[in-house]
C-alpha cells in the first residue's frame, strides 16, 4: 500500500542525531560512525606517537656528546688556522713550505670535518631531523670503517710503515730549520726520548746547516735538544750546548749529547704504548 512505501523510503534516509543538528546540521560520515563504534579503527596519521622517556634521554645525550665534539673540532680548526697564519710569509717574501705539505693543514681539515659532523648530529638530535641524522650516521659509520681499516693496515704493513716512519724522521732532520712545526716536533721527540738523530747523533751532518762544511756557527753541531744538560747553570736554556759536537769523537760527544738515535727509541716507545693506543682508539670508536 501507499503507507508501507512511504515507511520504506523514510528508513532509507540517512540518520542524523540531535547533536549533529546542534553542530550545524551536517550528517556524520559512515567511517566516523564506524570509528565511534570501534575506537581501534581511528588512527590519524598526522598525530605522531608520544616520545618515551628513553627517547628523550637518547636525544639529549646525543646532543651533549656532539656538542662536546663540536667544541673540540672548532678548537682544532682554530689551532690549525692560527698555525697557518703564524707562518704566513712576509710581504714580498716567499713561503718556505708549500701549503699542501704543511702539517697544520691536517689540523684544519680534521677540525673542519669533526665540527661539520658534530653540528649535524647536534641539530639532527635536537630537531629530530631525519636528513641530518642520516648524514651524521653515515659519517660516523665511515669514520668507524676507516679506523678499523687503519688498524688492519697497521697490523699487515708494519715493516713498510716502519720504513716510512724512518724516511719521515730523516725528512724532518733535513728540513729542521725550514718548518717551525717540524722543528718543534723533532725537539720534543729528542728531548722526551733522550735521543739524537735517526740512527745516531751523526745523522745531523746531513742537515745543510749542521754539516761541518756549512758556513755559520751551527756548522758541525747538533740541536740543543740533543744535549744531556740543555740548561746553563740549571735554569737558563743553552742553545749552543750542541755546537761542535760532530767534530768530536764518540766518547767525547757522549759526554755532551745523547748519541743514540731516535728510530730505535721511538719504536720501543710505540711498542710499550700499544695497549694504551688500542684502548684509546676503541674508546673513541665506541
Amino acid at each position: 500500500s501507499l503507507l508501507s512505501v512511504q515507511v520504506l523510503r523514510l528508513e532509507e534516509l540517512p540518520y542524523s542525531s540531535s547533536s549533529d543538528d546542534d553542530d550545524g546540521g551536517g550528517g556524520s560520515s559512515p567511517s566516523r560512525d564506524r570509528a565511534e563504534q570501534d575506537p581501534g579503527l581511528w588512527h590519524p596519521k598526522s598525530i605522531p606517537p608520544k616520545p618515551s622517556a628513553f627517547s628523550h634521554c637518547v636525544r639529549y645525550l646525543a646532543f651533549l656528546w656532539n656538542l662536546l665534539f663540536l667544541l673540540l673540532g672548532l678548537l682544532l680548526l682554530a689551532l690549525g688556522v692560527w698555525g697557518l697564519l703564524a707562518k704566513a710569509p712576509p710581504p714580498g717574501g716567499q713561503r718556505g713550505v708549500s701549503l699542501g705539505s704543511d702539517p697544520m693543514l691536517l689540523f684544519v681539515l680534521g677540525g673542519l670535518g669533526a665540527s661539520t659532523v658534530s653540528l649535524a648530529g647536534c641539530l639532527g638530535a635536537i630537531r629530530a631531523s631525519p636528513c641530518l641524522l642520516r648524514f651524521f650516521l653515515g659519517a660516523v659509520l665511515a669514520f668507524g670503517g676507516l679506523e678499523v681499516l687503519g688498524g688492519l693496515v697497521l697490523l699487515l704493513a708494519r715493516r713498510r710503515l716502519r720504513d716510512g716512519l724512518r724516511d719521515l724522521l730523516l725528512l724532518c732532520i733535513l728540513r729542521y730549520q725550514e718548518d717551525p712545526d717540524l722543528q718543534f716536533l723533532v725537539d720534543e721527540v729528542q728531548r722526551g726520548l733522550q735521543c739524537c738523530g735517526l740512527a745516531s747523533y751523526s745523522d745531523w751532518e746531513s742537515n745543510p746547516y749542521f754539516n761541518c762544511s756549512a758556513p755559520g756557527v751551527q756548522a758541525c753541531g747538533v740541536p740543543a735538544s740533543c744535549c744531556q744538560d740543555p740548561l746553563e747553570e740549571g735554569s737558563v736554556p743553552n742553545a749552543q750546548c750542541g755546537f761542535g759536537v760532530l767534530g768530536l769523537g764518540a766518547a767525547a760527544a757522549g759526554a755532551v749529547v745523547h748519541v743514540g738515535g731516535c728510530g730505535a727509541a721511538l719504536g720501543a716507545w710505540l711498542r710499550g704504548q700499544a695497549g694504551a693506543i688500542a684502548t684509546a682508539a676503541t674508546t673513541l670508536l665506541l
